[in-house]
């Protein structure tokens, strides 16, 4: 038996990751510094690694994304960049004005880069595997190369698609059909082809094929082209191919590939055990069992694992203990945190934690008395009830269907509704957050610390809400909000004023590039013991006359973004925020709030990968959301999506019954409104993201004016808003202002053209 571990999180203990990146882009460090950063913490995860498991990869350490080390290693380079040229291209691609498009990998809140093929022919750019490979070889350790397999790279890219009419018209699209990846497989076939041979130049015999689009629900041709992928690229190394995030869509296809290793995920569903006990296992190929879960928090039950692991082994005689999906959806390691709930730390495992579990497993199945007892121990521990409320739970027993229903139909809302707000067309807002500045975290870092009073912390953030509300009103935006001096996060925030919810002091987790956040840990039932945003919304409503939005985030992506229960169904725990956020609504209600937005950018990340089961989830995701914004008709409530797949579950989301929804269109050029061509129902108003605040670039009027152009030939004017596609937190108030005034430029001209026509 041999364990396997892979994806351990790249950020280091104390995000020097996030450190080198932003001093790099900031011109605070050379890229020789970069380069030299960069090296010592990919040796750093290989001695853990090395520590705990006897196989590990290489080529895991991306300067940004995986997805796009991939594209830049194929050669994969769209025109609009030019000539390739190190890392100012690379840097341009991921955050430059004209970026990639960015969306969520698989239903994960990693943002990947989505790459775009052209129809060039690929070749080797920069050999990135073999480099990391090759380094790491040369510092004495023994890693397997590890690269993203073919198939999964084309099913995550788009392409440059016909549309059909008279005109010759092009879009971006996923690839959908067999002769699709035909025009580009051959190519990337050979390129793999001369990475393998590359690699076993250096030593290489096996090499990591990460597939997990293979849990998709793929077409018969589908299966084909996999098929013809993994034919091709025999011969040259041993190939260990891993999937994760779901079960495999086509058990018996999937295990006569001929591969040496296969992967399974046993954690995140039931299917892929249920067809190896049915239908058996090659005796020829490894079995990598994914046991160890790499998305929750929670330790390990091994006893549960060892006899799981006993039953895998008689349909395997080479057995791989391995972690579920990547590790770096987890936060480092949980050592330094000590300001957890009592009874709670001993209970949780974090990516040091999860390589440690894998080392106890296979040790305790090798029959070693300290680790059989370590297992007996952590047991014992996991049996106890932990964190109910019998409170919340008859709160929940009393839920009837009026709870999940607002009091009039959105036709008879929006009326209402207009005559109290007396909004302009093509109204103007942002998603809530503004700059937070330097000196904005130096004073939650002091008042944290205790170094600076709560009365002090408070007088300093009514000074931003105040210099907020005065440059919103100067730039003429017409819903206005606070700017959320006062938040971290939009998850972690609400978690530290929610009971049943902790939050870590370094649980730092990366999102994309050098974008960080801390997932809360709900490990209880969840209720709101006092008001959690009404000081601060309220007193930016008493600076102005015009309305200001208060801002929640809603019960799923608190429940996505959070590590959450595994003993209780998600749809109980998402009701209990519903519930807890409810009373929040009802409180801005009583003290003037009249629009109110609840986010819920991870309603679509959330949803199963499989669609067989969206009814189920899309069910309580949406009556969740029903829940917490059953608000008094003249209140506008609005919701809030962003970087995700979204044209595919409009229907989904139009049931959700908010009044007023912004979404992203920026990086995806506006994609998300073909979706409304085929949703003839859509009634709802809609904020187009009109320009993309994960860049620094100061979007320019006519790059604003075309997106909502392109928004008005498919949706009536009455129902557009205009506002930027995300909140502006990460942005710095010399971009800010600048790109807030050209977009309030492009409404007013608009308005202004259509009054004369």
């Amino acid at each position: 038996m041999k364990t396997l571990a892979y994806g351990f999180p790249k950020l280091g203990e104390k995000r020097e990751f996030k450190s080198l990146l932003e001093n790099f882009w900031k011109g605070a460090m050379t890229e020789e510094d970069l380069t030299k950063g960069i090296e010592n913490l990919e040796l750093w995860r290989a001695g853990l690694y090395s520590k705990y498991v006897d196989l590990y990869p290489s080529g895991e350490m991306s300067l940004y994304d995986f997805m796009l080390d991939m594209a830049v290693t194929v050669g994969n380079i769209p025109s609009r960049f030019g000539q390739y040229s190190g890392l100012s291209t690379y840097f341009e691609m991921a955050r430059g004005k004209s970026a990639l498009e960015m969306t969520k990998y698989f239903n994960t809140n990693y943002h990947y880069l989505v790459p775009e093929l052209e129809g060039k022919e690929f070749q080797i750019l920069e050999n990135l595997p073999l480099r990391w490979y090759t380094f790491l070889k040369g510092k004495g350790f023994d890693p397997i190369p590890r690269l993203i397999a073919p198939f999964t790279f084309l099913k995550l890219s788009k392409a440059y698609m016909r549309v059909e009419g008279p005109l010759p018209m092009y879009e971006m699209d996923k690839l959908s059909k067999r002769e699709d990846y035909e025009k580009y497989l051959p190519s990337l076939i050979r390129v793999y082809r001369e990475l393998f041979e590359s690699l076993k130049l250096a030593g290489a015999h096996t090499v990591i094929l990460e597939d997990p689009a293979l849990v998709f629900e793929l077409d018969g041709w589908e299966w084909d082209i996999v098929e013809e992928t993994y034919r091709s690229l025999q011969g040259i190394l041993d190939v260990y191919l891993i999937t994760y995030y779901d079960s495999v869509s086509d058990y018996k296809r999937y295990v006569s590939l001929p591969v040496r290793a296969l992967g399974f995920d046993l954690v995140s569903n039931s299917e892929n055990l249920q067809n190896l006990m049915k239908e058996g296992f090659p005796k020829d190929k490894a079995l990598i069992a994914g046991v160890v879960n790499g998305r929750q928090v929670w330790r390990t039950n091994l006893k549960d694992k060892l006899k799981l692991l006993e039953d895998l082994s008689k349909l395997s005689q080479e057995l791989v203990i391995s972690n579920s999906c990547p590790l770096f959806h987890l936060p480092v390691t949980i050592e330094p945190e000590d300001a957890l709930p009592e009874g709670l730390k001993e209970r949780l495992s974090f990516a040091k934690e999860k390589l440690r579990e894998l080392k106890v497993l296979k040790e305790a199945f090798l029959g070693e008395e300290q680790a059989l007892k370590e297992v007996e121990d952590i047991d014992a521990l996991l049996s106890q009830a932990f964190g109910r409320s019998e409170e919340v739970q008859r709160r929940l027993a009393s839920l009837t269907d009026k709870d999940f229903q607002r009091d009039l139909p959105y036709k008879e809302r929006v009326k209402i509704q207009r005559q109290i707000l007396n909004l302009p067309l093509f109204p103007t807002t942002t998603i809530g957050s503004f700059p937070q500045t330097q000196e904005v975290r130096s004073m939650r870092t002091a008042y944290r610390n205790g170094k600076i009073s709560e009365e002090e912390y408070k007088k300093f953030i009514r000074e931003q809400i105040q210099h907020v509300i005065k440059i919103q009103e100067e730039i003429g935006l017409d819903v206005l909000v606070h700017g959320e001096f006062e938040r971290t996060d939009m998850v972690e925030f609400f978690a530290e004023k929610l009971e049943g919810i902790a939050t870590t002091k370094h649980g730092w987790v990366l999102s994309y590039g050098s974008r960080v956040y801390r997932p809360p840990i709900i490990y209880g039932d969840v209720a709101r013991p006092k008001p959690m945003t009404l000081e601060e919304i309220t007193y930016a409503q008493s600076l102005t006359e015009k309305p200001v939005k208060g801002m929640l985030t809603g019960p799923v992506t608190i429940l996505t973004w959070s590590y959450y229960r595994e003993d209780v169904p998600k749809k109980e725990i998402a009701y209990q925020i519903a519930l807890a956020l409810l009373d929040e609504v009802k409180d801005l209600e009583e003290a003037g709030i009249k629009v109110i937005q609840i986010d819920e950018p991870a309603f679509r990340e959330g949803a199963p990968i499989k669609r067989k089961h969206w009814e189920e989830y899309f069910d309580w995701a949406i009556k969740a959301f029903r829940l917490c914004s059953r608000a008094k008709p003249e209140t506008q409530i609005h919701t809030h999506m962003c970087y995700s797949e979204f044209n595919e579950i409009v229907p989904y989301i139009y049931q959700m019954d908010f009044d007023v929804i912004s979404i992203e269109a920026s990086r995806s050029k506006g994609e998300i409104i073909k979706a409304f061509e085929e949703f003839k129902e859509w009634d709802r108003q809609i904020g187009i993201g009109v320009y993309d605040i994960h860049s620094p670039a100061i979007p320019s009027e006519e790059e604003i004016r075309t997106i909502l152009e392109r928004a008005m030939r498919v949706l009536d004017k009455e129902l557009l808003w205009v506002n930027p596609d995300c909140g502006l937190k990460t942005r710095r108030w010399e971009e800010v202002i600048p790109a807030l005034k050209n977009m309030v430029k492009v409404a007013k001209d608009l308005r202004e053209e259509l009054v004369k026509a």
